[in-house]
């Protein structure tokens, strides 16, 4: 079986620090290539991949304010769909886009829904229903105008995060600056609580950062120490307390949820979206419903297991589960 990997050109394949798409990407093609599964991945000209690569970006665009985005991935997608004819199977994770292509190649398209930026887009997706095979990535996620093969929850390489036992004596936020992800509500808990709160994460919204977070930072008991890479990260996540995750969205995923209980660590997050998929409920974490719930779910955290913590998210978000899935969708479209 031959297989073409689109990922974005927003960032690297896999990412320096933040870029969950090109992170699930990579996952996947990797994980294909170690099933000796022929893979090419599209993405930009400085991704890793041990695969073949194509690419037409070089740099992403989020790293060369030069280039146009929409005239790069217009380019990029192009590309990609120039050679369907190579492949067996087309799995897209560049949204709604390289759909409209779809009816011009005789290749099928497998297409993960990474979650909709706006009820806008999925009119798009309604439009090719019958020529695309769409994969949520949790069941929260799904739209009900829309035709799904599977849910398959995303999958991190386990070997990269370090299982720490100890219970660490700092609070964590990890993720975008931005009002959807709680970035506020996560300093509100920790000053309430009296802990510490370490903040890590690229600044989305720069209005927000200056009025609801910045105002805060005094590197004392609100800490901002900017995007983190994979070995800040794995300090960052395994060293914590607990990971608060208050998102103020209905989150179709959340890999810092996955990333944290790997290490270990409690996440005590608001009951939006998958964190019901994600958070097994007083194993390996609180579903809570406001910021007073969350406060007082952190008296509880030393009741949560790590063991079991790492134990759940090994289970149900590794890598090779989540590759074993895709290789499932493919053999069901291709007929193998």
């Amino acid at each position: 079986m031959k297989v073409a990997i689109l990922a974005p050109i927003c960032w690297r394949t896999p990412p320096r620090h933040y870029g969950p798409w090109e992170q699930i990407a990579s996952n996947i093609a990797e994980g294909l290539v170690k099933r000796n599964i022929d893979v090419t991945l599209f993405a930009t000209g400085d991704s890793i991949t041990k695969g073949k690569l194509e690419y037409v970006c070089a740099k992403p665009y989020e790293e060369n304010k030069d280039l146009d985005p929409k005239v790069w991935e217009c380019l990029h997608i192009g590309h990609a769909m120039g050679q369907a004819r190579r492949f067996d199977i087309i799995h897209n994770h560049y949204d709604f886009l390289p759909l409209t292509y779809s009816r011009l190649i005789k290749t099928p398209m497998v297409t993960t829904i990474h979650g909709f930026s706006s009820p806008k887009i999925i009119p798009v997706y309604k439009e090719y229903n019958d020529t695309v095979h769409y994969v949520s990535i949790s069941n929260a996620d799904r739209s009900p105008e829309l035709k799904y093969i599977a849910t398959i929850y995303n999958g991190i390489n386990v070997d990269h995060f370090s299982f720490n036992q100890n219970l660490g004596d700092y609070l964590l936020f990890f993720g975008r600056i931005h009002h959807d992800k709680g970035t506020h509500e996560a300093i509100q808990i920790a000053k309430k609580a009296g802990m510490k709160l370490i903040i890590s994460g690229i600044i989305q919204d720069k209005n927000y950062f200056r009025e609801k977070v910045q105002p805060y930072i005094n590197n004392d008991d609100i800490v901002y120490v900017g995007s983190s890479g994979p070995k800040k990260r794995d300090e960052l996540l395994g060293n914590a307390y607990a990971l608060l995750h208050p998102v103020n969205f209905n989150e179709p995923f959340g890999l810092s949820v996955v990333e944290a209980m790997l290490c270990g660590t409690p996440v005590i997050a608001f009951k939006k979206g998958a964190m019901g998929e994600l958070i097994m409920h007083e194993k390996t974490g609180f579903l809570v419903d406001n910021i007073a719930e969350a406060v007082e779910a952190l008296n509880d955290i030393p009741s949560i297991d790590a063991k079991f913590c790492r134990q759940w998210a090994v289970a149900n978000f590794s890598q090779e589960k989540m590759v074993d899935d895709y290789i499932g969708v493919y053999k069901t479209v291709c007929n193998y």
